[in-house]
């Protein structure tokens, strides 16, 4: 016999774990009749907890996998698009220090990791205007900047082929003006199957409805958008990685806005605290 419909289990009822309700939400909703002790034990809460629902902290066992969409230093490249004095003159999407400050961490963090980049600049010379100071000294002019004559980078043979050469099938995106030379770059990554992320505040547009559309447009084709002190962190991930935990401390102190204002905080108070205690 089984219960019918919001009928609960009465002492004489157990759980059948192999049923499941309609919804397929993994609720157990049909019992046996038992008559007498039980025979085996009820399942335990995993198999009655609701599909979906985290484990207990009893129940997980081994090793956690990590989500594939969480990016690695080792499985993504970076552009960096025209960021130029002339392309930053127009930015009116975001405070234009805030831009420099961004994009600064944002190639450092790059050069920290190993993360192969792709610096790339349009009519340097002739419009647009050396590259910001911060991008310049990640990545000096002997790194092998690409200077374009085309709007979307893409289109200009040698950017796409710099980036198929390192092998990886995720692209990390920044560039001024979103709305132009971010996102017509990523639209034709995500046509050719790459995984494409943007990070959104080390990119401006002419205005805030510029930028807004045009991560909008991104997102709705696929892409993931993420900011330049999240990439940090994501890179990182986990402190006891001490060979970058140091100079990642170091970078949010220096770019990381509120959050590093946090971090000078509490390095300078554990070096007070040290020296207190050298000196008793």
């Amino acid at each position: 016999m089984t219960s019918g419909p919001g009928e609960r289990p009465g002492p004489d009822r157990l759980p059948d774990p192999a049923a499941r309700s309609p919804e397929g939400d993994g609720v157990t909703v049909s019992y046996e009749v038992r008559h007498g002790p039980p025979t085996a034990e009820p399942p335990g809460p995993a198999a009655t907890r609701p599909k979906g629902t985290p484990p207990m902290a009893d129940e997980t066992t081994g090793p956690v996998t990590p989500s594939p969409k969480l990016l690695t230093p080792d499985d993504h490249a970076l552009m960096l698009i025209d960021h130029e004095s002339q392309m930053g003159f127009a930015v009116a999407s975001h405070p234009m220090e805030v831009v420099l400050n961004n994009v600064t961490g944002l190639a450092k963090t790059a050069v920290l990791f190993g993360v192969p980049a792709i610096v790339t600049t349009v009519m340097e010379r002739h419009f647009s205007g050396p590259l910001f100071r911060g991008v310049r000294e990640a990545f000096p002019d002997t790194s092998g900047w690409i200077d374009r004559t085309t709007m979307n980078a893409w289109e200009d043979p040698r950017v796409r082929d710099r980036y198929l050469a390192t092998g990886r099938r995720k692209l990390v995106l920044a560039g001024l003006w979103t709305e132009v030379c971010v996102v017509a770059p990523a639209l034709c990554a995500l046509d050719e199957g790459h995984q494409v992320y943007v990070v959104t505040d080390a990119c401006g547009g002419v205005s805030a409805e510029a930028h807004e559309r045009a991560v909008q447009r991104l997102v709705q084709a696929g892409a993931q958008p993420l900011t330049w002190l999240q990439y940090l962190l994501e890179l990182q991930r986990d402190w006891a990685r001490s060979e970058t935990a140091s100079a990642v401390g170091d970078l949010a102190r220096a770019h990381g806005g509120t959050y590093g204002l946090g971090a000078e905080y509490i390095y300078q108070m554990l070096a007070w605290d040290r020296a207190d205690q050298a000196a008793r």
